[in-house]
C-alpha cells in the first residue's frame, strides 16, 4: 500500500533540495511532500519569523492539503519543527522520522544542542546581517559534506539560502518530552556525518530521547540529499514503514 512522506528540510535549505530524494521514494509507489518552512522561502523577513513560525507553516501545509497518516520526516533543524508539530497535528501522524536531526527536550532551542563554538558563530553573524545567518562555505565544505567533492559541495552551496537566527536561539513548545510520545518514532543515522563532532554525536546522545524508537543507519555524511539521493530515500523509507 503506498505510503505518503512528508520531508521537513533542514536550516539554509528549501523543499526542493529534498525532490531528488523524494523522486526515488515516489518511484518507489508514495506520495512524497516537500514544503518550504516559513524563514525560508523567497521573500520571508529572516529578522523577525521564529521558530513556532516555522512549526506553524509546517502544520497549516499538512492541514491545507489534508493529509493524513504521514510519514513526516526531519532532517537536521527540521527535528526541532516536527517535534512541535507532533503535538499539534498528532492525528495525522503514522510515523515520526528523524534523519540526523535534534531531538529537543521541552523549553530547549537548537542553540541548547549545539557546540559553543556554533552558538557564538551563529549570534556574530546574525548580528552582522540583520537576523539571518549564511553557513561559511568552509564549514559547510567539511562537516556538512565532508563526502563530497569540491564541485559538489561549491554547486550545492550556491543553493543554499540565509536562514533566521530566531529559529535557532527560540525555546521549542512542547509540553512532554518525545520518550512519552505515544507515537511511533524512527531515527536515521548517517554514519559519516561529522556536522556534529563525535563528542556531541547525533545517535546515541538525541536519538535515544525519542524512548522507544526504531534505528535505520546508512553510510554517508549530513547532506545525503546531494551526495547520495537514493541511499538516503532508501533509509527514509525502511525507517517510515510500518
Amino acid at each position: 500500500m503506498p505510503d505518503t512522506f512528508v520531508l521537513v528540510h533542514g536550516g539554509w535549505h528549501t523543499g526542493a533540495e529534498l525532490e531528488p530524494a523524494a523522486e526515488h521514494i515516489r518511484r518507489a509507489g508514495h506520495q512524497v511532500h516537500c514544503p518550504t518552512l516559513a524563514g525560508n522561502r523567497p521573500g520571508d523577513d529572516r529578522s523577525r519569523i521564529g521558530l513556532q513560525d516555522a512549526v506553524d507553516s509546517l502544520v497549516a501545509y499538512v492541514v491545507a492539503h489534508d493529509l493524513r497518516h504521514i510519514r513526516l520526516v526531519g532532517h537536521s533543524y527540521g527535528g526541532m519543527v516536527i517535534t512541535a508539530a507532533s503535538e499539534l497535528i498528532a492525528e495525522r501522524i503514522q510515523r515520526l522520522v528523524y534523519v540526523n536531526a535534534f531531538v529537543p527536550q521541552p523549553g530547549e532551542s537548537l542553540n541548547d544542542l549545539v557546540p559553543p563554538a556554533y552558538v557564538e558563530l551563529f549570534g556574530k553573524l546574525a548580528a552582522e546581517s540583520g537576523g539571518s545567518v549564511m553557513l561559511p562555505f568552509t564549514i559547510w565544505r567539511e562537516a556538512f559534506m565532508n563526502d563530497a567533492d569540491l564541485a559538489m559541495a561549491t554547486a550545492a552551496y550556491r543553493k543554499l539560502n540565509p536562514h533566521p537566527y530566531k529559529t535557532l536561539a527560540d525555546k521549542v513548545k512542547l509540553k512532554a518530552p518525545m520518550a512519552a510520545s505515544p507515537l511511533a518514532k524512527s531515527y536515521v543515522n548517517c554514519q559519516q556525518d561529522t556536522a556534529l563532532p563525535r563528542s556531541l554525536p547525533w545517535h546515541p546522545r538525541l536519538s535515544e530521547r525519542l524512548g522507544l524508537f526504531r534505528l535505520v543507519e546508512c553510510p554517508g555524511g549530513h547532506e545525503l540529499w546531494f551526495t547520495g539521493p537514493e541511499t538516503i530515500a532508501d533509509a527514509v523509507m525502511r525507517a517510515g514503514r510500518d
